[in-house]
């Protein structure tokens, strides 16, 4: 009994004491909360992040079909590519994929970051290193626009691979998620 008074009165007095350093935005303090942010959000979407590979698409009937692409993976870390498709296969010429995100995830921090944005290249492509000359505004410039849609994906329906109860193929509907080969 005493002890787990003892572990109880810890547990709610933590709650109590102050904190030394404010995360404050544009801080790097809040640069790494926002990174934090954006795995838990990141998994709102694609559930097991330490488990996918290959690509994944998911399309809902309001909205445009969003992509998401292993493009390496190594023992801590994932390098994705996140995008709308904006166009069918008549349109594809005049709009192509946007915004193409690359995003780093660091499994043993439970952090995702958003690299850059554009065209990557096609298959085969790797996660290009980020230049220690990129400013701190840029980095929150770019994660919390990958928070903000990541948010506004979950908040439209979209989802990947549930790596908790993934459907049958053939029970699929056009608004569920699929696996993407292509």
């Amino acid at each position: 009994m005493g002890v787990a008074c003892y572990i109880a009165c810890m547990i709610t007095g933590d709650q109590l004491c102050p904190v030394s350093w404010r995360s404050t935005p544009g801080s790097f303090v809040g640069l790494m909360t926002l990174y934090e942010s954006n795995y838990i959000r990141l998994g709102w979407l694609a559930g097991d992040l330490e488990t996918l590979s290959g690509a994944y698409r998911s399309r809902r009937p309001d909205d445009c079909e969003l992509r998401l692409t292993v493009l390496e993976r190594g023992p801590y870390t994932t390098g994705l590519l996140l995008t709308y498709l904006f166009s069918t296969e008549a349109t594809a010429p005049q709009w192509p994929p946007a915004p193409d995100l690359m995003i780093r995830i660091y499994h043993d921090a439970r952090v995702a970051e958003a690299h850059h944005f554009g065209q990557v290249g096609g298959a085969g492509s790797k996660v290009r290193p980020i230049d220690a000359s990129q400013s701190l505004a840029a980095r929150w410039t770019r994660n919390m626009m990958l928070n903000k849609w990541l948010e506004y994906c979950v908040d439209r329906g979209h989802r990947f691979a549930d790596a908790f109860d993934r459907p049958r193929p053939d029970a699929l509907g056009t608004d569920q998620l699929t696996p993407y080969s292509g």
